[in-house]
């Protein structure tokens, strides 16, 4: 079983705080032991989820209003043990810059071959589009966890 999951993106406000949250609530509906964070590839450090990201999430009743925006380090791919990104470069790029993870990182897309492009700054139709990217690739993820 997975004790520590981290979603990871480019800003961390968009679409890992949404992954974060539906990985979370996996967890505590599940009574999981998982610790479920995310992090951000040029995370815009300490400011929330966006809040077309919020307002999604809200509608399916889970809460990510009080989501701040982290930088990923090496101490917290260090304790992560699977780490989920939501694009095959950013894979790439935490493999690069972070070789111990190698073998802990996948794209959400995964087993769809899929990707979830970056809505920052577009209407809340491309929010909805990479939500329900982000929900399908989770529910593949479920399979797994």
């Amino acid at each position: 079983m997975i004790q520590s999951l981290l979603t990871v993106c480019i800003g961390n406000i968009c679409r890992s705080p949404i992954a974060e949250g539906l990985f979370r609530h996996y967890a505590e509906e599940n009574g999981l032991q998982m610790q479920v964070s995310s992090a951000g590839l040029g995370a815009l450090v300490n400011h929330p989820a966006d809040p077309f990201s919020v307002e999604l999430m809200d509608e399916i009743g889970i809460d990510i209003s009080q989501h701040l925006a982290r930088q990923i380090t090496p101490q917290i791919v260090a304790e992560s043990e699977l780490i989920i990104t939501m694009e095959s470069w950013q894979q790439r790029k935490v493999e690069e810059q972070f070789p111990f993870a190698r073998g802990r990182v996948f794209a959400i897309g995964k087993w769809s071959d899929s990707e979830i492009a970056d809505p920052y700054k577009k209407p809340r139709e491309a929010f909805e589009v990479a939500f329900k990217g982000i929900q399908a690739g989770y529910a593949e993820w479920l399979e797994y966890l």
